[in-house]
């Protein structure tokens, strides 16, 4: 049966199990063989990811197609209005084309653990906490929305998948949980005419 693990991944480590430059991995923290990231998160990002050691639940896991939502919690530069939550619901323009419309709402600060090292803020610009769903995931692509609203992240962590989520996990601990993917659409069968 195949395994998953859900992974509170810290601030700078790669999503990876080595790295040639030094860099700090998954390696330092999952010690099960044969499991691998199911979907990435950036290095400077934190909070869920999924791994396992079923190809064609990787595949299930993080193929578009399958359009499972991904929550995060951003914390941008400024205040944003209602026209740029407007903006970031009705998709975003980027440089490889518009997003798919985005869930986005404005969100008391969350109750996460510090991040080492911390959120360099200024004092002359205040932080706003949003809470974004996804369905789609392209590179560093939360990040490019926020950018451009015009209000970057300054820190983004990811705390659903689906219907799994990061509850009571800190960082750099995992838990096995059982599995249950949504089924795969099919296409419509086309019936042959006999002629």
């Amino acid at each position: 049966m195949p395994s998953l693990l859900l992974f509170n991944k810290p601030y700078g480590v790669l999503s990876q199990f080595t790295d040639t430059e030094g860099r700090e991995t998954l390696a330092r923290y999952i010690d099960r063989p044969g499991v691998y990231p199911a979907g990435r998160l950036d290095r400077d990002s934190e909070g869920l990811l999924l791994l396992t050691d079923d190809g064609q639940v990787q595949h299930q896991v993080a193929h578009p197609l399958h359009k499972l939502p991904k929550v995060y919690w951003v914390q941008v530069e400024g205040s944003p209005d209602q026209a740029v939550l407007g903006a970031l619901r009705q998709g975003v323009r980027l440089n490889d084309g518009p997003t798919r419309p985005a869930k986005a709402k404005v969100i008391s600060e969350p109750p996460l653990w510090s991040r080492n090292p911390p959120v360099r803020f200024r004092q002359s610009v205040p932080t706003t906490w949003l809470e974004l769903t996804i369905s789609e995931g392209r590179n560093r692509q939360v990040r490019r929305m926020t950018a451009a609203v015009g209000h970057p992240t300054l820190r983004l962590v990811r705390v659903r998948i689906g219907t799994w989520n990061i509850e009571s996990l800190q960082p750099g601990e995992y838990r096995v949980e059982p599995l249950h993917l949504p089924k795969t659409p099919r296409r419509p069968q086309q019936r042959s005419r006999k002629r």
